[in-house]
């Protein structure tokens, strides 16, 4: 691999779900449920260069509807907030095709989409015959990555490849078949974006896995190679958690719904 180059990292909160329960984030749950919410992000890169990567895209209004979900703002108006034009990001990582994660591509005119083979041949293969699975993609919007597709605007990820220069994509399964993980080299060393291979800190640190889950063995390891490749536990965002947004500091410009990343955390409580 090059020398890695430092990058900026932006959380952008863009929706949540105040009403979420504890034991709909865990398959080992006990006797003491109760209110659990979840914040839904996209994320940002920006080096010095002024090179932007964006990673997922987050839902439309008729998804939130759908399922009882209340969107914020849009991604692209959360992008426009820390100086960052949708229109133009030429670089969209998927970390996988789950409705919240890959709607709103007409947001991303000009971007080249990149997934993991398997998380696309997932979403389109046989395993969508079981409402389990299919239930939480939205069809729609696997259509919109298929004629990117067929217009040269997707590329495929076979396991772990270096994007850039202190960029790198992993391959790590479990909550799908083809999900994947993103490594970013910061001023504050490595900071691994889980994305939904670990949905909230505690899923990691009880070692207790989301349910909503493809292989669960695929899924522990998961758990495995996000700790290797972060340099601490301090160095892991995970997809869902509203922690992220009280334990990091405000982004300017859009200090109610973003953080960043790449500065050292206010406070870990």
């Amino acid at each position: 691999m090059t020398d890695p180059v430092e990058w900026e990292i932006f959380a952008l909160k863009y929706a949540e779900r105040p009403d979420a329960m504890k034991h709909e984030h865990f398959v080992f749950t006990d006797a003491h449920d109760g209110p659990m919410p979840m914040d839904y992000f996209i994320w940002a890169l920006r080096n010095e260069t002024g090179r932007i990567i964006v990673i997922d895209m987050g839902f439309e209004e008729k998804e939130a509807k759908k399922r009882g979900r209340k969107i914020l703002r849009t991604p692209a108006e959360a992008l426009s907030g820390v100086g960052i034009d949708a229109a133009t990001v030429e670089e969209l990582v998927i970390s996988h095709m789950h409705y919240d994660h890959c709607g709103n591509a007409h947001q991303f005119p000009n971007a080249m989409f990149f997934v993991q083979e398997r998380e696309m041949a997932f979403a389109t293969g046989r395993h969508m015959q079981h409402k389990t699975f299919r239930n939480i993609f939205a069809v729609d919007y696997v259509v919109d990555l298929i004629r990117a597709l067929y217009r040269d605007r997707v590329t495929f990820v076979d396991g772990m490849v270096e994007m850039a220069p202190g960029v790198t994509l992993h391959h790590v399964g479990g909550h799908t078949d083809g999900l994947q993980i993103v490594r970013v080299w910061t001023a504050r060393g490595w900071v691994v974006l889980a994305a939904d291979a670990a949905h909230l800190y505690a899923n990691l640190n009880d070692v207790n896995p989301f349910p909503l889950v493809f292989n669960v063995a695929d899924m522990l390891s998961g758990y495995q190679t996000i700790e290797t490749l972060a340099d601490t536990p301090q160095h892991i965002i995970p997809g869902h958690d509203p922690l992220v947004m009280s334990r990091f500091p405000a982004a300017e410009g859009a200090e109610k719904y973003a953080v960043r990343l790449d500065l050292d955390p206010l406070n870990w409580d």
